[in-house]
């Protein structure tokens, strides 16, 4: 048999259930639509944000910095290459004065022999190139006579560079240079590094293009 006594607390219960499930669903509409947090939603965690305020004052300390270290560049530059160039001319011509020292003791006594058709021997030749490059050495490192200097080293240029002419094919063999055409080739440097002084000697300046 039915028992009808239950029948309608079972029904009431089913419709409380009902009930609560749709003002659930009109919780979670409302608080798409009017934005209020819904504990029933996840929430998705939100990235950092960095001020642009910050930024702009990091911008600035990298240019400041930049612009101080192109500065102290500028002023330090040719003084730099001047007193590098002083310093290897003064090394080459110390050891000149030691017969045995120099790695470049055959090739000058032999380029000086050619340059001045025997007059000048071995040793007188190897005793000048010493004094040359030792005079020239102490007026880049000192700034002292410096123009003088300058000229000395572009007649020294002269002598160091013609090798090879004179003995392009002992310098360049069929199997390439030779370990001695690249240490004359490496003088290129040098007097690309002599014409930068000499430029500042004249009173040319190292400009600051960003100004």
């Amino acid at each position: 048999m039915l028992d009808l006594t239950r029948a309608p607390a079972a029904a009431r219960r089913s419709r409380a259930s009902v009930d609560k499930r749709h003002k659930n669903h009109a919780s979670a509409q409302a608080g798409q639509v009017t934005g209020v947090a819904n504990p029933l939603r996840t929430q998705q965690p939100t990235a950092p944000v960095t001020s642009p305020g910050r930024l702009r004052t990091a911008t600035q300390l990298v240019d400041l910095a930049t612009a101080r270290l192109r500065a102290v560049l500028t002023r330090a530059a040719l003084p730099a290459l001047r007193i590098s160039l002083g310093l290897v001319f003064l090394g080459f011509g110390v050891l000149k004065f030691f017969p045995g020292l120099s790695p470049a003791e055959a090739i000058v006594q032999r380029t000086l022999d050619t340059l001045s058709f025997g007059l000048v021997g071995p040793s007188a030749a190897l005793l000048l190139t010493a004094v040359m490059e030792t005079f020239i050495g102490l007026t880049l490192l000192t700034g002292r006579l410096l123009r003088v200097g300058l000229l000395v080293l572009a007649g020294a240029f002269v002598g160091i560079m013609s090798p090879l002419v004179l003995f392009f094919g002992d310098l360049f063999p069929a199997g390439g240079p030779t370990l001695l055409a690249q240490y004359v080739l490496k003088d290129v440097v040098l007097v690309a590094a002599a014409i930068a002084v000499a430029a500042a000697a004249l009173g040319a300046r190292l400009a600051d293009s960003s100004r």
